[in-house]
């Protein structure tokens, strides 16, 4: 299976001027808890934190102290936070450029899939990049998974959906080789030379990844419900349910029910995420404001406020 969600697919080092979002590591990076505590609590009033209150928190999820200024100082050469400075005191804010990225993202991965009839065609897009451009080619092809788009041979990529207007726009701005983009349906042939262009996506990973997440997070519903989750503990499982829940958009781009296994679990797995996450927000918030000083604009974000894009962010 592909590597799931890596934040570079949003926001590709390769391609982005301003704003560069962490690379994914294996488990959660300092930079990455550190933009996902920011985001989640900051998102809208780019609220600035104590520099010292940020390494607290990442603390508490095991990042060390001097992990935790490093995390910062590379966001911060990456245009992800800017910084401030009172006397002795240092404070970070997310930039306006990573706030308005972020808030579309999480707009992206978080609104519920309408089951829209399937007209049974697919979107290829073919492109063809000069020699030696690993770099532009890394680059667009993080683009086209970032858009819902999956690799049925190396340089055409395919999507059940039809080419909507931001994603014709954004394949516009990108002036990387030769595209060529048509829609057509699929001519079954016989089964020892086909390949369906369903099985550009590992449809047995994405149900196994399912199937995770609703094991590691079912228990922990009841707790949250009953109150029982409660500072520290709310801080950490928030923060880790939506670093676990905002890869599985990305592997499974709301594909047609038809072409999948009975018992699909995209809704169940979304609507334990928002449950969890919201569910949380209340103690989570008390936590983060009593390490940060009660710093005025900080609020836990709900489910509803992400899927909005936080129209009325400034």
């Amino acid at each position: 299976m592909s590597s799931p969600y890596d934040i570079d697919e949003i926001f590709p080092e390769d391609v982005a001027e301003s704003v560069r979002l962490p690379r994914r590591q294996v488990g959660n990076s300092p930079q990455d808890l550190a933009v996902t505590l920011l985001a989640d609590y900051t998102l809208r009033s780019r609220a600035w934190l104590p520099s010292a209150a940020v390494v607290a928190l990442l603390a508490e999820t095991g990042v060390s102290p001097a992990g935790a200024r490093t995390a910062l100082s590379r966001l911060a050469r990456r245009g992800v936070i800017e910084g401030r400075r009172e006397g002795r005191r240092s404070s970070y804010r997310l930039t306006a450029a990573a706030a308005a990225f972020l808030a579309v993202g999480g707009s992206a991965i978080l609104a519920p899939g309408a089951a829209q009839p399937w007209d049974e065609r697919w979107t290829l897009i073919a492109f063809s990049l000069p020699q030696g451009e690993g770099a532009l080619r890394r680059g667009l092809r993080n683009q086209l998974r970032w858009m819902g788009y999956a690799p049925l041979y190396d340089g055409l990529w395919v999507s059940p959906h039809e080419l909507g207007a931001k994603t014709k726009a954004r394949l516009a701005e990108l002036t990387l080789g030769t595209l060529t983009v048509f829609r057509a349906s699929h001519v079954e042939l016989d089964a020892a030379v086909r390949r369906n262009p369903i099985d550009a996506w590992d449809t047995a990973g994405i149900a196994r990844e399912y199937e995770s997440f609703l094991e590691r997070w079912s228990p922990v519903l009841p707790r949250a419900r009953a109150g029982r989750v409660t500072g520290i503990e709310a801080v950490s499982a928030r923060t880790e349910v939506m670093n676990t829940y905002r890869r599985l958009p990305v592997l499974d781009p709301h594909l047609p029910l038809r072409l999948l296994p009975p018992g699909w679990l995209r809704e169940p797995v979304r609507e334990l995420f928002a449950a969890v996450y919201d569910g949380l927000a209340g103690a989570a918030e008390g936590h983060v404001r009593a390490v940060a000083g009660d710093v005025p604009g900080v609020r836990a974000h709900t489910v509803a406020d992400l899927v909005t894009g936080f129209s009325k962010l400034s």
